[in-house]
């Protein structure tokens, strides 16, 4: 490959070492950088997650997937959603100090072990980041990296070299979606990154670069807009097209999918120093940005055709939230960083579940997947992850490096 990676694979932390490039130690005041009226907000939404969090998880066994009339349904396994639950766990304890929010973490993504050898999905990086990456990152046990590295040497085994990208659904050896590709894919690479860092083994940082080649050539639209998913001949790696799951149609632009996208290809930056890959996050986050609304909660779909009446998707904010504070950082653009904080703070005011005394999630009026009609209106553990986490970069800013990595070559 021709982009440099002696920085990233000379540069493995320790666990609790503060990233010597983090952007959060070059961060002014948390009062310099949003105004004090969202300031409040944030913290007020903070403490609410924190306090429906500590009433909540004490009781929860397994990994919630969304909510039916407002209680969390649960998955054993994880399902692909697992890790936003330990996630969001070390989110709250990040915020409160509190170790019983550590302690549920930690026993929350021990569950999770079995899937380090999971073959069938690509969503190796969504179960074995926010858990096993940070609780090695915030407490230096070493079985939590060495279980993640054991993901991220399942997760490259879905690589497929004539087409250049990782495959997302269906087990290696399935003929049915061999050459599917989907956006959502791009926030597993950091997963891969990782392991070259800290094994100073290239082979996982090429394939996430690679496959982010690939969904650069393939997915952006000339106005910035992409696809759910794009479909490849597995056998030759030639492309076939545009298409979706998710989305209103292959023309359309799913607007969870977009923030993926615009989060994963600023975090593929971060990683690599490859400037094309902040201008693609640029382009998709300009997009985004100019599709939303007044109200600042996307529409599920921006290409819908009742949008912008239409119904919402929070956790598309709450992630594109996140993506907009990365970008910020990475290029000095100020702007990126107030339409984050704009997005968060109309997440705080308008889809918390504050009206509810039923409801046992943070987030409401998120969407799963509309064409499917399944989870409409509903919350969803990512959505309750992505705003802790995006108001922590926001208010605490030193913690969450400590746990994510906010660090760049």
């Amino acid at each position: 490959m021709t982009i440099s990676r002696r920085t990233v694979l000379s540069a493995a932390a320790g666990a609790t070492a503060a990233a010597t490039a983090s952007p959060a130690q070059a961060a002014s005041t948390t009062e310099d950088r949003a105004p004090a009226f969202a300031v409040q907000d944030l913290r007020t939404a903070a403490d609410y997650a924190v306090t429906k969090l500590r009433a909540v998880a004490p009781g929860v066994s397994a990994f919630p997937v969304g909510t039916r009339f407002e209680k969390w349904v649960y998955s054993q396994n994880g399902d692909w959603v697992g890790g936003f639950w330990p996630g969001t766990l070390w989110m709250a304890y990040l915020h409160s100090r509190d170790d019983m929010f550590r302690t549920l973490a930690l026993d929350s993504a021990r569950k999770l072990a079995p899937r380090q050898d999971d073959t069938t999905t690509h969503d190796l990086g969504f179960l074995f980041y926010p858990s096993w990456v940070t609780a090695w990152r915030l407490t230096g046990d070493d079985s939590w990296r060495a279980g993640a590295l054991r993901a991220a040497d399942t997760l490259i085994r879905r690589y497929n070299p004539r087409g250049r990208f990782i495959r997302a659904w269906g087990g290696l050896s399935d003929p049915n979606n061999a050459g599917r590709v989907i956006i959502d894919t791009m926030m597993n690479l950091d997963l891969l990154a990782f392991a070259s860092q800290q094994t100073g083994d290239g082979k996982y940082l090429d394939i996430a670069v690679e496959h982010a080649r690939t969904t650069q050539r393939v997915f952006p639209r000339q106005d910035g807009s992409t696809p759910h998913v794009y479909d490849f001949n597995p056998d030759t790696g030639a492309p076939i097209g545009p298409n979706t799951v998710q989305g209103y149609s292959p023309t359309s632009c799913w607007s969870r999918g977009q923030s993926w996208g615009l989060y994963g290809f600023t975090t593929i930056y971060r990683r690599t120093g490859d400037e094309q890959f902040l201008a693609t996050a640029r382009r998709l986050a300009d997009y985004a940005i100019g599709a939303l609304g007044a109200d600042h909660v996307p529409v599920w779909d921006y290409r819908a055709p009742q949008q912008p009446h239409d119904i919402k998707d929070a956790s598309a904010g709450a992630i594109m939230a996140c993506g907009l504070l990365d970008l910020s950082e990475a290029t000095g653009r100020a702007e990126y960083r107030q339409v984050a904080v704009r997005i968060l703070t109309a997440l705080a005011q308008t889809c918390l579940t504050r009206k509810s005394a039923r409801a046992e999630a943070s987030v409401a009026r998120c969407t799963r997947n509309r064409p499917a009609e399944d989870g409409v209106e509903i919350s969803l553990p990512y959505a309750d992850y992505y705003l802790l986490e995006g108001i922590l970069r926001v208010l605490r800013p030193d913690d969450i490096d400590r746990a994510i990595d906010l660090s760049r070559v």
